[in-house]
């Protein structure tokens, strides 16, 4: 009977049966409507977040360099996706890169899977309270729990050398579109966004061309921050292309302060 209680993590804690609250911490910072109560809770919710910011990077500091991996928490571990998902962990991991993942089940948890059969892979798991879903997956060696999505986007961003999606939902789009913004937009730089699975991403493809890029939502270069493949092996060739072309760049920034500095004035 008691296997059978409600669960959910909230930040390091876990909570279980009656404990468990209606709503998450998201939804309740999100809510715009109750009384004036929100002016004396807001300040102490930052607090909270600071304390998410400093635990995320306090783990992560050391990471190797890392790539995340997205896909669909849904998908069942006998379906090509978990199998492309796996090899993909397990290549990224010969490849000297850590995998990071949302840290759940399906495509995350083929992911985590496949780095982690991997001798010296690193196997990440990042994962979110929700009301409903999931628990971190057994393949993740270095599990961290968000109470609030930005964080965790955040996160994954600033740990990572690249982003690749498996076939997902709207978890995936969300974390797709946001890494195509952030590249677009020179938040972040020399990062490739891959998406793995024609069949499935296709259409999308053929969305942004012909509804984004035909009536000039966006320009015609940027198409070409998208990169798809059913390729293993040239998935891990265009990030680790990527990620030397990037290592030259910043050995020859340094060269050129050191240069700089040692001018005579």
């Amino acid at each position: 009977m008691r296997g059978n209680r409600r669960e959910r993590r909230q930040g390091q804690a876990v909570v279980r049966g009656k404990l468990v609250p209606e709503s998450t911490h998201d939804e309740r910072l999100l809510a715009r409507q109750g009384s004036s109560d929100w002016v004396h809770m807001d300040p102490w919710r930052v607090l909270r977040i600071q304390a998410e910011f400093v635990e995320g990077f306090g783990q992560l500091a050391e990471l190797p360099k890392a790539v995340t991996v997205f896909g669909s928490a849904r998908t069942p571990g006998d379906s090509p996706d978990y199998d492309m998902g796996r090899r993909l962990g397990r290549a990224l991991a010969k490849a000297g890169f850590a995998v990071i993942t949302g840290g759940g089940p399906g495509v995350m948890e083929a992911a985590n899977r496949g780095a982690a059969e991997v001798d010296g892979g690193v196997s990440v798991g990042l994962g979110i309270e929700l009301p409903f879903e999931q628990r971190m997956n057994d393949y993740v060696d270095l599990g961290i729990e968000f109470r609030y999505f930005f964080v965790r986007k955040t996160m994954f961003v600033k740990y990572s050398c690249g982003f690749i999606a498996l076939p997902g939902g709207f978890g995936t789009l969300d974390e797709l579109f946001e890494a195509l913004t952030l590249v677009q937009t020179r938040k972040v730089t020399g990062f490739p966004v891959i998406l793995m699975g024609s069949e499935f991403w296709g259409g999308l493809v053929d969305w942004i061309k012909s509804q984004l890029a035909g009536t000039g939502k966006i320009s015609d270069h940027d198409l070409d921050l998208i990169q798809i493949t059913d390729d293993v092996d040239e998935a891990v060739r265009i990030i680790t292309e990527s990620e030397q072309s990037r290592s030259r760049l910043r050995q020859e920034e340094r060269e050129a302060a050191r240069a700089q500095v040692a001018e005579p004035q």
